[in-house]
């Protein structure tokens, strides 16, 4: 009797000691949009251990307003602080949440260990851990931030009309972006980054072992006192480039997260290039303080989750285990952001170069997986190859299933952006889901976009590519920098080599962004001119691109409006202004006269009713 009444305090004393030495911290700014952090303290354990801390344990909080529930995936964070330290081990485990709304949030934690339970499914055998059914709440207040910070306006989603929207203010979102370099995060300055390769001959477009990754030195300079970096210095070249790109008005960062096998060979998530199921904590830790920054600066992160070269690499094409938990790891990680697209892979599917790809029921199940992960509302794209043939074949399958939110393009022909563009903007209207179709990549695939020392005015690109697309009802545009010139997409060290180009991309995406593109139409058999392109809400407004060259135009005007008339330089921007025709009285076809000055060069009309 007296042993048993030792026996019951001293199973309380563990039970609440239990509390202690496993506290969850919470840390963050507690507003609106604002990443809130968890830190739990759980088992010890390393990338390494005999037990994957990866695969054998899952970490799941529940957050709930009342409302809205949310199950947000944990992940396993070394000593909580591997960007500086580079641990390897540790007993921290770490879930960040975006709270969409103010007032009072609850959470709720499932802590588990089994056999792969990080991604199985169902019933399985399980031991639940210290923290396991712990809850807890907070109060959050409104945001504090302003501007581009997209913490001021909230997470960017498919708006269902063929634009990304900002969930909190509903304002279009027009993308601009650096589709170049390819291989951005192969960065010197990331720990375990390098050049990874068993190949004595480099083919074109292939980024060369022998030389170096990337250090961005051009952009150190960029970065400012309080920007952050990390172990005494590191990172400003990279947080350098995010602030010229901002500064630019670059509002969105393609990158790969995985190029082993591809052109860069130089990108990873893993605590090995050779590894498939465990992560390097301290290399994901320092690309989150890039994608944080990015964030701040109200730039999009568009992760490219494999290459044409690579997509069966995991599980040969099927979401399996490898394919499952490297997914698990990247939404736990980085789906808090406010703004993400997950492209499913660059020039995704078989092709003749590369006969062995994912099948569309294997897209598709990456899909599904990857939405089921991610608990906001989630971007997801798939990145094309450059011909009509194969992205109509794996395009056309997806059309109102649901399962993607458009399609990434890649267009080889810049003569052709605009057909291709509107080719899909109107498929996926009549399949009764409007994409939101993007060109993200365009040809020839060893130019791009030339350097402005190559390529000055940018005339072919401006007209067929930038504007091509955004006429078409595109909803944003990413920039690749081909093979062949100086800082190309995967050389690429300065961003400036294209500064003329980057003023001429924010012109034309910040003018589109005032519009009320959601009403409006491709409608380019209303202007008589060839090559001329319309978007239009008839009997309201009229935007009109007339070419270089085009000469005099008129449009079929419907309505009995009086209507105003003005001239927007697409070159130089700048406010808009009066040609030789000021208003039009009535309908049918119209002349809109000349534009201000530059007669020959390239103009876009904005024809407004009164």
């Amino acid at each position: 009797m007296k042993h048993l009444i030792f026996l019951i305090p001293v199973w309380l004393f563990i039970s609440c000691s239990t509390d202690i030495m496993n506290p969850v911290e919470i840390e963050g700014e507690l507003k609106q949009w604002h990443k809130v952090t968890l830190l739990i303290q759980g088992p010890q354990t390393s990338e390494y251990a005999a037990e994957n801390p990866f695969l054998e344990y899952r970490l799941n909080v529940t957050f709930s307003n009342g409302t809205d529930s949310y199950v947000v995936p944990g992940y396993f964070s070394a000593d909580g602080q591997a960007a500086e330290t580079s641990a390897r081990e540790g007993n921290i485990w770490k879930v960040h949440f975006r709270p969409d709304s103010p007032g009072s949030w609850t959470y709720s934690l499932s802590f588990l260990k089994g056999r792969s339970i990080a991604v199985l499914d169902g019933d399985v055998p399980v031991e639940a851990l210290a923290g396991d059914g712990r809850e807890g709440s907070f109060e959050i207040e409104p945001s504090d931030k302003s501007g581009r910070d997209f913490r001021a306006k909230g997470r960017i989603i498919n708006g269902g009309m063929g634009y990304f929207k900002l969930q909190g203010t509903g304002d279009i979102w027009v993308k601009n972006g650096a589709d170049s370099p390819e291989n951005f995060l192969a960065y010197t300055d990331f720990d375990q980054t390098y050049r990874f390769s068993l190949k004595t001959e480099v083919r074109e477009g292939e980024a060369n072992p022998e030389k170096e990754i990337h250090q961005y030195a051009a952009h150190v300079a960029d970065w400012e006192e309080g920007d952050p970096s990390w172990q005494g210095g590191k990172g400003k070249g990279i947080i350098g480039a995010v602030n010229y790109l901002h500064d630019a008005g670059v509002n969105s960062v393609y990158m790969l997260t995985m190029n082993i096998l591809g052109d860069g060979k130089d990108v990873w998530p893993y605590c090995d290039h050779n590894e498939r199921y465990r992560f390097d904590c301290s290399k994901l830790d320092q690309w989150e303080i890039v994608l944080d920054h990015m964030e701040r600066l109200g730039i999009m992160t568009h992760f490219v989750l494999q290459e044409t070269e690579n997509e069966v690499l995991l599980d040969n094409g099927y979401t399996d285990v490898q394919r499952r938990v490297y997914l698990r790891e990247l939404a736990a990680r980085f789906g808090h952001h406010l703004a993400v697209t997950w492209n499913l892979g660059e020039e995704n599917g078989p092709h003749n170069w590369t006969p062995i790809g994912q099948t569309h029921q294997q897209k598709v199940d990456m899909a599904n997986y990857l939405r089921d992960l991610i608990p906001y509302p989630a971007n997801i794209v798939l990145h094309t190859h450059s011909d009509d043939e194969y992205q109509d074949r794996y395009l056309e399958p997806m059309l109102g299933s649901g399962t993607i939110d458009g399609p990434s393009m890649q267009i080889a022909n810049p003569l052709r952006v605009h057909e291709r563009i509107l080719k899909w903007v109107q498929a996926s209207e009549e399949a009764g889901e409007r994409w939101v179709v993007s060109l993200d990549e365009i040809g020839p695939h060893w130019t791009g976009v030339m350097p402005d020392a190559d390529d000055p005015d940018h005339d072919t690109v401006r007209q067929h590519c930038l504007w091509g697309s955004l006429m078409a009802g595109g909803a944003g545009v990413e920039w690749y920098f081909g093979y062949l010139y100086a800082h190309n997409d995967l050389g690429l060290e300065d961003f400036r080599s294209r500064e003329r180009w980057w003023k001429q991309s924010t012109i034309a995406t910040q003018f589109m962004q005032q519009f009320p593109l959601e009403e409006m139409s491709c409608r380019d058999e209303l202007v008589d001119v060839p090559g001329a392109y319309c978007l239009a809400r008839e009997g309201e407004r009229y935007l009109v691109y007339l070419p270089k060259g085009a000469g005099p135009a008129t449009l079929q005007m419907n309505g009995s409006s009086t209507w105003q008339v003005a001239w927007f330089n697409p070159r130089s921007g700048g406010e808009l202004e009066q040609g030789n025709v000021k208003s039009i009285a009535g309908s049918g076809q119209q002349l809109l006269g000349v534009p201000p000055s530059d007669p020959v060069l390239d103009w876009v009309v904005v024809i407004s009713s009164k």
